[in-house]
């Protein structure tokens, strides 16, 4: 089956609520305009129970099947990102310095379209749980949902998620069991000396030779203490210390990411940075302030509900257009929360070429809405059939 010809009905309505999502981006758990203008979708579709201010500004929306079933989970992140568009659409952000340059606007109105179509057409049994999610970009909110119990109180058996893939043929899906996503921790130094005049560094302990040192010795975490077949990433992001050329600093700082696939190897990451910001505290006779914060987990597929997953898109897309063994993405997504929950899927869907992710300029392809919309509802209509 190709794309639902009732959700190509939807194009331009659907082009439509994703330009006024665009225009109006809101960050982190402070989605309330969004979360209106998603219920308000909501109660026009008839929906049968609409639940709100879960997670702040989260929504859950649930459509009633034709008779007993089980409850399939989707979920749609809707919050946008810090940054100044550049994008040059005429529905640019009209909040300076937020934008939505992640696509959260497109997967909300996917799903909204999703939800339309299942409302109307309710050709499923049990239910559709649909999940407008604040803060996937920053605080983990996919993982504030799960703690208010959103998969307990809906009873969702599995879960789905989509997210856009720019430089990807429009409408090509990729998938793969397994990890599909990185973990991340983000690690903070701070060593502490003694500041003083430049002339007589005698009478100071500079903080900046350690931070140098550690710098340098921090690569060696990935190249000396872990395996070769592990994917990590160790990237130092800061460094800062001092301000004047002619002062020895009393502090000096860094930090930067770890991003790794597997709890062994986070385990391994952490206690080696400890050790070798301890180390070089030692050796130049300062003292280490580490802070090390354990962010989202690995997004990890679960192989059977993955391989249905990328079944369904080969009907909505065809077997051409679906990867089913994509590369994993040093990338995290907080849907990992979900997942460890209950069983399910990530997968990406291609938007073409453009500007990627994050990018000042990028762009939400409208033309893949329709696509995703099908899929999300193809979901529902396979996995609990009439």
């Amino acid at each position: 089956m190709p794309v639902i010809n009732r959700i190509a009905d939807y194009a331009e309505e659907m082009k439509a609520w994703r330009h006024w999502l665009h225009r109006n981006p809101e960050l982190v758990f402070d989605c309330h305009k969004t979360a209106a203008f998603v219920e308000e979708r909501l109660r026009e579709f008839g929906v049968d129970e609409i639940h709100t201010g879960i997670a702040t500004s989260g929504v859950v929306a649930v459509i009633h099947g034709q008779g007993e079933g089980p409850a399939i989970g989707l979920r749609a992140d809707m919050d946008a990102l810090p940054i100044v568009e550049e994008s040059g659409v005429d529905y640019a952000s009209e909040t300076t310095g937020h934008m939505h340059a992640c696509g959260h606007d497109g997967h909300t109105t996917m799903l909204l379209g999703a939800a339309k179509y299942l409302a109307e057409t309710r050709r499923f049994k049990g239910r559709a749980v649909l999940i407008f999610q604040p803060a996937e970009e920053a605080g983990g909110g996919a993982g504030v949902m799960v703690e208010e119990g959103v998969m307990e109180r809906f009873g969702i058996s599995r879960v789905f998620a989509l997210h856009n893939a720019p430089n990807v043929p429009v409408g090509h899906f990729h998938g793969t069991p397994g990890p599909i996503m990185a973990a991340v921790d983000e690690f903070e130094i701070t060593f502490r000396g003694r500041g003083g005049h430049a002339a007589m560094p005698e009478d100071t302990v500079d903080p900046i030779p350690a931070v140098v040192a550690l710098a340098q010795a921090l690569p060696t975490v990935v190249s000396r203490n872990i395996s070769a077949i592990d994917d990590v990433v160790l990237s130092v992001t800061s460094i800062h210390a001092g301000k004047a050329l002619n002062v020895v600093p009393e502090t000096a700082y860094i930090g930067g990411t770890v991003r790794c696939f597997s709890p062994e190897v986070r385990d391994l990451a952490e206690a080696r940075i400890r050790a070798l910001a301890e180390g070089q505290a030692a050796a130049f006779g300062v003292r280490a302030e580490i802070l090390y914060h354990r962010d989202y987990p690995a997004t990890i597929n679960e192989p059977a509900e993955t391989d249905f997953a990328l079944n369904v898109a080969r009907e909505v897309v065809g077997e051409a257009a679906v990867v089913g063994d994509s590369p994993k993405q040093m990338g995290s997504e907080d849907f990992a929360y979900m997942l460890e929950r209950r069983p399910g899927a990530y997968l990406f869907l291609g938007q073409g070429d453009g500007p990627v992710c994050h990018h000042p300029a990028y762009d939400f392809n409208d033309e893949i809405s329709p696509i995703g919309a099908s899929f999300f509802a193809r979901l529902v209509e396979t996995a609990q059939p009439l």
